[in-house]
């Protein structure tokens, strides 16, 4: 193999513009001026016509685009640590969500440098405190945190009840101003917060409730939002506010033809439970991305955009339909090697996990990293036959009874004669990919048309009627395996190339949006190879990718424990030139599974 002498950071941005054209914004030159009078022709021969002179030459393009370098990195000591990353800006401090200790890691960033990390790897250059979170919240014993947000001096923390049933709840804290946080209340929210977000006046704190059910489905718990006023005091109003969905129940065969998704049992009986489930307990709002106005929240597993007023508490529902992959490059097959072919009858269902907003023009644009998610829940069993005495779907010895999945593979549907999905199964290249079971029998006779793979692998805009406005399409995949080789599609704990091709790919999942300079950069993580992808999205029209970063050994056969560099980018927070130590725009990752956070600081080129 060729091994290039260049960072990979310039090889992404000479890959931009053969992905995408051009990409620049210069201006042509000015007109050249007229050229001299030619001269008289010889009688019997054309005179000459005037035309000599040259057009001047097209003008330079402006420069533009990033380039991403590390230059801090904290570690949280533990697998599973860094999840949800904030920062506090008048003091310069990074806070981040600890799952493995039930705590709030404090990190000062005042002290970064502009010098990149000699070594990335291994370096850890930040200190870090903690906040213990208590145990209970009045007399309601708490299970584990979920995510943090910041507006001014308040720190807001979602964690669900220790019965994730119950309704959680979100503790607040003040005094970041003096870098010791201090409890100020907790205010009972929704089952499950999931995802937290201020506004950007600070006015209020909106709650994405997930509302999960338990294993065996005998407890199903509403998805809601929650919305917390802040008073001019600074401190959270004593009760949120409750948005629920209940208005939409008995409305799932609209909802499905606008291109929403409802996987679940509805109809079985498990665990002795027969089980019916409605609209409202089916979704499951996950992000939350908000204006002063408007809040925009994912609805992860149901394929859907929530959109609520903050005015009314008005809330609307949006379906987001598929993707068709005819047309793209997809690797289905996890043989070791880039696969890429295209597949008439293969769709996406985008599925987004993060979200981010910004404004073009006046209007607000959405973002997000189409990850895509299956539902999967067990329950305890005293063996396999237990299991299925419940009429569950299958054993596993670590797990428990599975109450259900809407995941199989490819080849386990039933084809209908002459369509695409029969011509997929005898190809045979697609025969272990993941699908869903819910979507493609579009007459329900129990026979399959085409295929569904959950996510789109690719991160969209969309704008504020939910349509798409650009998508990046198999920009991921093919950038990745362009650099990576057939060590692309890894998995996020372990080196082993091409082990995620048959299972969502890279799986974009952290994201967002800031602005550097006259530029709008969107910065997408993907959870599973932990690759950083850069596109410049200041026109939603006329998106480009701009760079690529990855701060991982990729050698075959090493595993987390080898400490192999940061993995599985969760969550990403830009934080602007004004705010930061370097006087450059940053952006702060969190690293789930490798437990660091990572600094990268974002330079104009």
């Amino acid at each position: 193999m060729l091994q290039s002498k260049f960072k990979i950071s310039l090889l992404a941005i000479a890959m931009g513009f053969v992905l995408t054209g051009c990409g620049l914004d210069g201006d042509d030159g000015d007109i050249g001026d007229i050229g001299t009078q030619g001269p008289q022709g010889d009688p019997g021969i054309d005179g000459g016509d005037g035309s000599g002179g040259q057009d001047g030459q097209d003008g330079q393009d402006a420069s533009v685009g990033v380039s991403l370098s590390l230059v801090a990195r904290a570690s949280l000591g533990a697998e599973g640590a860094a999840e949800i990353v904030q920062y506090h800006k008048a003091t310069q401090t990074i806070y981040a969500t600890n799952s493995a200790t039930n705590s709030i890691a404090i990190i000062s960033a005042a002290s970064i440098t502009s010098t990149e990390l000699s070594n990335p790897i291994n370096s850890i250059n930040l200190t870090t405190s903690s906040i213990n979170l208590p145990a209970t919240a009045g007399t309601v014993p708490l299970g584990g945190v979920t995510s943090i947000a910041i507006s001014g001096n308040l720190l807001a923390v979602a964690m669900s009840a220790a019965t994730k049933t119950d309704n959680g709840f979100i503790l607040f804290y003040n005094g970041l101003d003096n870098s010791a946080p201090a409890f100020l209340d907790s205010i009972e929210v929704g089952a499950l917060p999931d995802s937290i977000a201020f506004t950007p006046d600070g006015g209020k704190l909106v709650v994405a409730n997930e509302g999960e059910p338990n294993g065996d489905y005998s407890i199903d718990p509403e998805g809601t939002l929650s919305v917390i006023d802040i008073l001019a005091n600074g401190e959270p109003e004593e009760t949120a506010q409750t948005v629920t969905f209940t208005s939409l129940n008995g409305t799932q065969a609209d909802l499905e033809a606008q291109g929403m998704h409802f996987p679940n049992p509805n109809g079985s009986t498990i665990n002795g439970n027969a089980i019916t489930i409605t609209v409202a307990q089916d979704l499951e709002p996950e992000y939350v991305s908000t204006t002063n106005s408007k809040a925009y929240i994912t609805l992860q597993e149901n394929n859907g955009l929530a959109i609520l007023d903050l005015e009314d508490l008005s809330v609307q529902v949006i379906g987001l339909g598929s993707k068709n992959w005819s047309g793209l490059n997809f690797d289905g097959q996890e043989n070791g090697a880039v696969s890429f072919a295209k597949y008439e009858g293969l769709n996406g269902v985008y599925m987004p996990d993060t979200i981010s907003n910004y404004e073009w023009k006046g209007a607000t644009f959405l973002v997000t990293a189409n990850e895509g998610d299956a539902r999967e829940y067990f329950f305890d069993v005293a063996d396999e036959a237990a299991c299925t005495a419940a009429m569950g779907q299958s054993y596993d010895a670590d797990d428990g009874c599975l109450s259900y999945s809407d995941e199989v593979k490819l080849k386990d549907l039933t084809a209908q004669a002459g369509s695409a999905l029969e011509t997929l199964q005898m190809d045979g290249r697609l025969d272990d990919l993941r699908v869903t079971s819910v979507l493609g029998d579009t007459d329900g006779n129990g026979e399959y048309e085409s295929a569904y793979t959950y996510g789109a692998r690719s991160f969209t805009i969309w704008d504020q009627n939910g349509l798409v406005v650009f998508d990046s399409g198999d920009d991921l995949e093919r950038i990745s395996a362009s650099i990576h080789g057939a060590k692309f599609n890894n998995d996020n704990d372990e080196n082993a190339g091409d082990s995620r091709s048959e299972n969502k790919g890279p799986e974009p999942e952290a994201l967002t949006v800031g602005k550097v300079g006259e530029r709008t950069y969107a910065f997408i993580g993907t959870e599973r190879m932990s690759g950083i992808f850069v596109y410049d999205v200041t026109n939603p029209f006329d998106a480009f990718f701009a760079d690529y970063v990855i701060n991982r050994d990729l050698t075959e056969g090493s595993t987390v424990d080898d400490v192999i560099g940061d993995l599985a980018p969760e969550s990403i927070l830009f934080v602007a030139g004004e705010d930061s130590a370097t006087g450059e725009a940053l952006i702060i990752v969190g690293n789930e599974v490798s437990g660091t956070v990572s600094v990268y600081q974002v330079t104009p080129n």
